[in-house]
């Protein structure tokens, strides 16, 4: 039975993708907690809030570096995983000096090197396992990103309890009180695209903060990934120090392609490692584009761009829900505000747990449709019932489940058309960190000229998109066949999922 195999497969498999699962973990873990913390921060540091939220942008912009490059390292298992353990080795080691950094700059460049980390894990791990897995991939994706949600929330509780409740830096006159301070830092939670211009922090005084402990526990937490890393590389024998003999670096992905074929298909280990499935720039090689249809660039581009649009939802919702919501007509008061972000992280959570199941019965295409006619439909509704705070909470649920499982969706929609061969998972890696950090930009400065209704009207407009360049997205895959069929030696590549859906 075809659930045999898979878990056949899982079981061939279970230390890889615990793996790679558990630094996806890490992942999240770092994602989230520089919201609930940069004022205390800012108080560590002793800068301005314009200063501090510099730190935003050198961990995103360093984090795209990272996705772009991390897939040169997928060349040998061994380069893989001696890149996942150094990146996640820097995690637990930024986490344990940002208590140290009591320079801005300093810290800027903490977070620039935690980022580059990110981006490295973000494409390896999606690579590692859609190699391991192929056609069967989407559950096991599915589950990957869900670490992250888990990871997300996690950092959050861990840090409250350390949180100062006023002004951390006690000046001769401050009267800061503990309304303006939450309300502050829910308002900086997701982005640091936010007018501060209003409020003045004392940067001069007694810095009096916890959240040291705080990174300290993170640190502790996340150390046993690194170290599970490092005895995957011990039991494949990739370790020099401890290796007895020297064994061939893709022996365990050969053993694992021999088991990944459809209806008994065998895949070739070489031909997953063919040029062009490295790092973005090497997408360019002249041996990936030879010879490729015009649909091959289609599918690239538009699966990246249909994740540039939903990621870029996802960074924006997150980072302005809040504004959005303690502003008219709303008014809902900061403390019942602050929660919204909290529920649309955790819906995402659940709904990868959820789509885990959901992958194995149903197609990806047919769960992209799906999500994404939810994201539309849904953003439709706040839009008419903008003045229901019931609503609102509902909302942001609903679209966190909708938004939840697209990219590892397209992720194996989009590989499995191009046959595991193109350079899809670094270039929609890429695209969903691009879309996260333009769009929230883009929202932010449309939001402080136009007004909050403009963040809901943002989203459909964005979403629509997202859902017309999906339509496209059909209609290249569909032109992708037909190129193939004309070349008898290209067309060893299986029925793609979703095919029917397309006639």
């Amino acid at each position: 039975m075809w659930d045999e195999r898979i878990w056949t497969l899982f079981k061939r498999n279970l230390l890889h993708t615990l793996t790679y699962w558990s630094v996806f973990f890490s992942f999240g873990l770092c994602i989230a907690f520089l919201g609930p913390t940069i004022l205390d921060l800012r108080c560590q540091t002793q800068s301005t809030l314009q200063e501090i939220t510099w730190v935003f942008f050198s961990q995103q912009f360093c984090l795209l570096i990272g996705s772009s490059v991390g897939g040169v390292f997928k060349q040998t298992l061994f380069c893989a995983l001696s890149a996942l353990f150094v990146s996640s080795l820097l995690i637990s080691v930024v986490f344990a000096i940002i208590p140290l950094c009591h320079n801005v700059l300093l810290l800027a460049v903490a977070m620039a090197v935690a980022g580059l980390a990110m981006g490295v894990i973000d494409t390896i791990a999606n690579i590692q396992l859609v190699k391991l897995y192929q056609k069967d991939s989407a559950i096991f994706l599915q589950a990957l990103h869900f670490f992250i949600g888990f990871g997300a929330l996690v950092s959050p509780l861990i840090a409250d309890p350390f949180l100062s409740d006023t002004n951390c830096v006690v000046g001769n006159s401050t009267e800061n009180s503990t309304g303006m301070m939450h309300h502050l830092r829910n308002a900086l939670a997701g982005t640091p695209m936010h007018n501060l211009s209003q409020y003045q922090l004392p940067t001069e005084g007694e810095v009096v903060t916890q959240v040291s402990y705080a990174f300290w526990i993170m640190a502790l937490i996340n150390l046993p990934v690194p170290i599970a890393v490092f005895v995957l590389m011990n039991r494949e024998r990739l370790v020099p120090c401890c290796a007895s003999s020297s064994p061939p670096l893709l022996e365990t992905d050969e053993l694992a392609m021999e088991t990944q074929g459809t209806e008994g298909q065998t895949l070739d280990t070489k031909d997953s490692d063919a040029p062009g499935h490295g790092d973005l720039f090497s997408c360019c090689h002249s041996e990936t584009l030879q010879g490729a249809p015009l649909s091959f660039f289609g599918i690239h581009i538009l699966g990246g761009m249909v994740l540039f649009m939903t990621d870029g939802i996802v960074g924006a919702y997150s980072g302005f829900v809040y504004t959005y919501a303690v502003a008219p007509p709303m008014n809902l008061p900061h403390k019942t505000a602050g929660y919204l972000a909290s529920v649309f992280w955790a819906a995402i959570t659940v709904g990868r747990l959820v789509s885990i199941p959901l992958s194995y019965r149903f197609q990806p295409v047919r769960l992209l449709l799906l999500n994404l006619a939810g994201v539309i439909i849904t953003v439709l509704l706040l839009l008419i019932f903008f003045t229901s705070s019931i609503f609102l909470f509902i909302g942001t649920c609903l679209l966190g489940l909708f938004l939840s499982s697209i990219f590892p969706s397209m992720l194996a929609y989009t590989e499995d058309i191009l046959d595991y061969k193109g350079c899809a998972t670094t270039v929609l890696v890429t695209s969903a960190g691009m879309g996260e950090m333009v769009l929230q930009v883009l929202v932010g400065s449309i939001i402080h000229s136009e007004g909050s209704y403009s963040f809901m009207l943002c989203g459909m407009i964005i979403g629509c998109l997202a859902f017309s360049l999906f339509f496209v997205l059909l209609f290249f895959h569909r032109m992708h066949k037909i190129s193939l069929s004309g070349h008898p030696g290209k067309t060893a590549m299986v029925e793609e999922p979703g095919a029917d859906c397309l006639k």
